[in-house]
């Protein structure tokens, strides 16, 4: 049984009403979804709630899976849409706020390196991936952090694998500028 067939029983399990096999889900791919989200939307708080967002959306649509690509792939274009959505809100509501924007940096700083040894190294490649257009960065993420393939990529995004290769070699490219300057 392969990867795949084991999620298909889980998939098939729930649709039968067996809800410990949602558990099973979640056990299996919670992890993968937070840091998905953390990656994409730069903080812990954002990420949790982009989990939770995402969470109840595979548990609410989960007997509509039609078992046309991997639960691993379904799941994490919901992520990434759902990701991309929160990030819009918040940009939003980032524009029209009367917070200190100082005090929300300070703030998510402590987010993003709290319980991690090496903190310089987490602001350093967090500030590359920020210096990014948004497209450059998915990709980045996608191939580098979660190694999906170009396919897999192309099926997330509905980007063809000609633009996302474009995408890449920009993002690598910028990225190392960015290194070159620090």
């Amino acid at each position: 049984m392969n990867y795949s067939d084991e999620d298909f029983d889980l998939v098939r399990k729930f649709i039968d009403g067996d809800e410990t096999s949602f558990n099973k889900i979640v056990n299996k791919y919670q992890k993968k979804i937070y840091w998905q989200a953390r990656r994409m939307s730069g903080n812990h708080l954002d990420a949790d709630d982009i989990v939770q967002d995402v969470l109840i959306s595979v548990y609410k649509n989960l007997k509509n899976f039609e078992f046309r690509s991997s639960l691993f792939t379904w799941i994490y274009k919901i992520t990434y849409t759902r990701t991309l959505n929160h990030l819009r809100k918040r940009k939003s509501r980032e524009h029209f706020s009367i917070e200190d924007t100082n005090v929300r940096k300070v703030t998510q700083n402590y987010d993003i390196v709290k319980n991690v040894e090496d903190r310089e190294k987490v602001e350093r490649v967090e500030s590359y991936l920020a210096g990014l257009p948004p497209k450059q960065r998915e990709v980045f993420i996608m191939r580098n952090f979660d190694e999906l393939s170009y396919e897999e990529i192309s099926e997330i995004t509905g980007t063809s694998i000609g633009a996302l290769k474009a995408n890449y070699f920009h993002s690598v490219k910028k990225i190392m500028e960015l290194m070159n300057e620090n």
